[in-house]
C-alpha cells in the first residue's frame, strides 16, 4: 500500500500521521512537549527537540503494525511531509548544529527595540511596499537581529537560518531550503511582489547568514539520506517536501487555500488565513506569499486561545467536559462577565505585545463555568475583530473552514458563529497540519494526471450556522469588548511594565 507520511511540529506537541493514497488515516502518533519561558516575552524551545520527535514519531508509525492493522511490510512510503509553527528563528553553524535555542514566532516578543531601529532605519512605508507588512513580533528579521544585538557569541557562529519544517527537511535531506509562504514572515528580509530575498536588506540585517534557496511548500526538498534513513526507518531515497508553516498545512488539509477561503484554526493560539490573488496591505494585519504559486494572504492571529482555555482548566482542577457543560449552562454572555483574551500580549489586529488579559464583571455569584464561557467569547470575539478589519483592507472571504483540536467541541464552534455572524464548515477530518502535509507530499510524486483532490480525501462533514436570536448579545459585547480594551489600555500597559521589571 503506497502511502505519505506527514509530521507536524506544533507548540505544545509534534504530531504525526500515515495517510494512504486515498487520504485514509492509518496510524497516528503523537509526542508532547513544553516551550521554555526564561523571561518575560521570550518563548523558545531546542530545535534538537523537533528532530528527536520526528524520529521517535517516524518510527512509532512504522513499526510492524499500525492501529489499523496494517503490516509494514505493506506500506511503501512514497514521500514524506513536514510542517512546523512559525515564523520561528533556530540559527544553527556551519555544520547544522543550533548555536541557541529557537526563538518562536508572535508570542516571543523580545526584539520591540529591533522593530523600533529597523523600522526607523527603513522607513514603515518601505518596508510595507517590500514585504507587504509592518514589523512586528511576528516578524522574524528583527529576531535574527536580536541576536546579532544581544547574544555575539551565538551570532558569531550563526551561518544559516531554518524554521520547523525546513530543519526536518534538512536533517532528512541534507537540503538548505525555506518556502515562500515561510520566507515572506521573515520580514524585512523577503520582497512578496518579486518572490525572492530583498538582498540590500538580508546583508543589512543577517549578512553573516547563507540565503537558504527558496522553493514551494509542496516542492521535493530532497530524499532521504542514508544516515537520516538508519535514524527514522523511512526509506533511503524517499522524496520529502520542503513544507511550510503549520497554520498554511492546516489550511491545505481542509482545502481552505482558494480565491475567497477564510481558515479559522483553533489551537493553542487562534490563526487566520484569508486566501486571494491579490497583494493586499494593512499595518494590522499579515500580508503574506500563500502555500501555492500565485496566491496571497491576508494573515491574523489570536496569541492565546487553546492556551487560555487550559489554563483555566488547570486553574480550576476541572476536566474539560465539566467545564464545558458548566459554561453552556452560564449562556451567552457569560452572565455579565466579558474577558479580553490577550494573557500572552496579542497579535492581531491590535499589535500590542504589552496588553493583557482582563477580566470585567466579576461578582462572587460568579463560578468556574462563566470564566470559561467568557474566556471562549472573548477567543470568538478576537476572531470576529480580525475578520472585520481583513475585510475593511479589501479581503473578500466568502467561505470559512474551521479546522485544529477545538474543533472537537460544538460548543466552542457555535459560539464563534454567533460572535461573527458567520458559518462554518468543519471537514471530517481535522487532524491539523500532519495531514496537510501528508496531502502535499503525496501530490509531490503523484503523475499530473492523477493528483489528488482534498476535497475526496476530506469532505465537508458539519456546518455551524450563526443563531439570530443571539446576534443582538454579541453585537454589544463586541462594542464593550473594543471599548475595554481601549478602557484599561493604559494601566495595563504599565502592568506589563512591572512584569518585565519583576
Amino acid at each position: 500500500m503506497r502511502c505519505s507520511l506527514g509530521v507536524d511540529i506544533g507548540t505544545s506537541s509534534s504530531k504525526g500521521v500515515l495517510v494512504s493514497e486515498t487520504g485514509e488515516i492509518l496510524a497516528t502518533a503523537t509526542r508532547a512537549h513544553a516551550v521554555e519561558r526564561p523571561h518575560s516575552g521570550w518563548v523558545e524551545m531546542d530545535g534538537n527537540v523537533w528532530w528527536d520527535e520526528f524520529v521517535a514519531i517516524a518510527r512509532e508509525l512504522l513499526r510492524p503494525s499500525t492501529s489499523s492493522g496494517a503490516q509494514k511490510g505493506e506500506v511503501e512510503i512514497a514521500a514524506v511531509g513536514v510542517s512546523g509553527m512559525g515564523p520561528c528563528v533556530l540559527l544553527a553553524d556551519e555544520k547544522g548544529e543550533p548555536v541557541r535555542p529557537a526563538i518562536l514566532y508572535g508570542v516571543d516578543t523580545r526584539a520591540t527595540a529591533q522593530i523600533a531601529r529597523l523600522t526607523d532605519e527603513l522607513g514603515a512605508d518601505e518596508i510595507t511596499a517590500v514585504g507587504g507588512s509592518v514589523l512586528t513580533s511576528q516578524s522574524a528579521g528583527p529576531k535574527i537581529a536580536w541576536v546579532a544585538d544581544e547574544e555575539p557569541d551565538a551570532w558569531a557562529r550563526a551561518a544559516r537560518l531554518f524554521m520547523p519544517a525546513s530543519w526536518l527537511a534538512h536533517r532528512l535531506t541534507g537540503a538548505y531550503v525555506l518556502d515562500h509562504q515561510s520566507a515572506s514572515q521573515t520580514s524585512p528580509l523577503y520582497d512578496i511582489e518579486n518572490e525572492r530575498w530583498h538582498e540590500p536588506w538580508w546583508d543589512a540585517c543577517a549578512a553573516r547568514i547563507e540565503r537558504p534557496a527558496l522553493t514551494w511548500a509542496g516542492d521535493i526538498a530532497g530524499t532521504v539520506t542514508p544516515v537520516a534513513s538508519d535514524l527514522t526507518g523511512i526509506p533511503e531515497g524517499t522524496p520529502v517536501i520542503t513544507g511550510t508553516i503549520d497554520a498554511w498545512s492546516e489550511a491545505v488539509s481542509v482545502g481552505a487555500h482558494r480565491d475567497g477561503d477564510l481558515m479559522l484554526m483553533y489551537g493553542t493560539t487562534m490563526f487566520l488565513i484569508a486566501t486571494g490573488e491579490r497583494t493586499l496591505r494593512t499595518p494590522s494585519m499579515w500580508t503574506t506569499a500563500g502555500a501555492f504559486a500565485g496566491t496571497r494572504n491576508l494573515a491574523g492571529g489570536l496569541s492565546t486561545s487553546g492556551a487560555l482555555t487550559g489554563w483555566l482548566k488547570d486553574l480550576t482542577d476541572a476536566d474539560y467536559p465539566q467545564l464545558l457543560a458548566e459554561a453552556e449552562a452560564s449562556g451567552p454572555g457569560a452572565r455579565g462577565l466579558l474577558m479580553l483574551p490577550y494573557f500572552s500580549g496579542e497579535r492581531t489586529p491590535i499589535q500590542d505585545p504589552d496588553a493583557r488579559g482582563v477580566i470585567a464583571g466579576l461578582t462572587l455569584r460568579h463560578g468556574r463555568g462563566d470564566l470559561y464561557r467568557a474566556a471562549l467569547e472573548a477567543t470568538a470575539l478576537g476572531v470576529r475583530h480580525n475578520v472585520e478589519t481583513m475585510r475593511a483592507a479589501g479581503a473578500d472571504i466568502r467561505r470559512i473552514v474551521a479546522v485544529g483540536g477545538g474543533t472537537q467541541g460544538r460548543l466552542w464552534l457555535q459560539i464563534v458563529s454567533d460572535a461573527t455572524g458567520l458559518i462554518q464548515e468543519v471537514p471530517a477530518t481535522t487532524i491539523g497540519a500532519s495531514y496537510g502535509a501528508a496531502f502535499l507530499a503525496a501530490s509531490a510524486v503523484a503523475p499530473d494526471d492523477a493528483k489528488p483532490l482534498i476535497e475526496h480525501w476530506n469532505p465537508v462533514a458539519t456546518t455551524i450556522t450563526p443563531d439570530p436570536a443571539v446576534k443582538d448579545v454579541y453585537d454589544a459585547l463586541f462594542d464593550r469588548y473594543l471599548r475595554l480594551y481601549a478602557g484599561t489600555r493604559e494601566v495595563v500597559h504599565e502592568l506589563a511594565t512591572a512584569q518585565r521589571s519583576a
